[in-house]
């Protein structure tokens, strides 16, 4: 999965400023008591943009996705970085870490993309597992509001250099899923364009579910912001960010 959205993925995000969304969380970690230096865990990472960010601003990084394509990608950036980033290529329902963290944080809506609620329930009890007593775990997921009003059945169009993508959704009410269906037009030397083609899903969940999964798994909800802001989410927005922090075992 995502080894065609691997290729673009940078051109068609060039528009998120990846710089000022890790001076955002950054701030929130230390506002939760988080310092320099602390492990940091870039759970989903993708092409590996965030995790750049992270290690600029002190943090030790670990980078982890199950899509090698994407992992590809972030490596090349490290070659040309030199950043002392490290990337391993899991499922996040099976992470499996060499230690603990004292960080873990997950946004683009990645945990949206797992295959339901027993595989989010997995990922969340194994982020529990290698966090820190005290550890924070952060990640911004799609509310149910997301997916039937702004997802939805729509279409949604974006035109970047020498790339035209067709991001078509079908919204299946019963089981809260977008089916997301992109086709990515590539431009070549010779003015000709290539098809590409990538699909997958995306599951809501009411946020009372979540709620009960991270205190079932032994994390303190601190926070539940709307995304990218610091103010409190309400039920009418898209995207919560939740900042969360593991319990201590005693």
């Amino acid at each position: 999965m995502y080894e065609t959205l691997a290729r673009f993925y940078d051109t068609l995000t060039e528009n998120v400023p990846e710089k000022e969304r890790a001076i955002y969380l950054d701030t929130i970690i230390k506002n939760c008591g988080g310092k320099s230096g602390a492990i940091l865990l870039d759970l989903a990472c993708g092409t590996g943009k965030l995790s750049e960010e992270f290690a600029l601003l002190g943090y030790d990084v670990i980078g982890v996705d199950g899509s090698v394509d994407m992992l590809n990608v972030a490596m090349a950036k490290k070659q040309r970085s030199g950043l002392p980033i490290q990337y391993l290529n899991q499922d996040m329902t099976a992470l499996d870490l060499y230690g603990t963290v004292d960080v873990t944080v997950s946004v683009a809506d990645s945990l949206n993309h797992l295959k339901g609620f027993s595989d989010l329930k997995k990922a969340v009890e194994r982020v529990a597992l290698f966090c820190n007593p005290g550890g924070l775990f952060i990640f911004d997921i799609n509310a149910p509001v997301k997916h039937r009003e702004i997802l939805g059945n729509n279409t949604f169009v974006y035109d970047a250099d020498n790339v035209y993508c067709v991001w078509q959704n079908t919204f299946f009410e019963k089981e809260c899923k977008v089916n997301i269906n992109l086709d990515i037009f590539e431009r070549l030397d010779g003015g000709e364009y290539i098809r590409h083609e990538e699909n997958f899903y995306e599951y809501a969940y009411e946020l009372a579910i979540i709620d009960e999964l991270l205190t079932n798994c032994g994390f303190e909800i601190i926070s539940k912001y709307r995304n990218n802001s610091f103010e409190e989410y309400s039920e009418r927005d898209g995207t919560c960010l939740y900042i969360t922090k593991r319990k201590s075992s005693n």
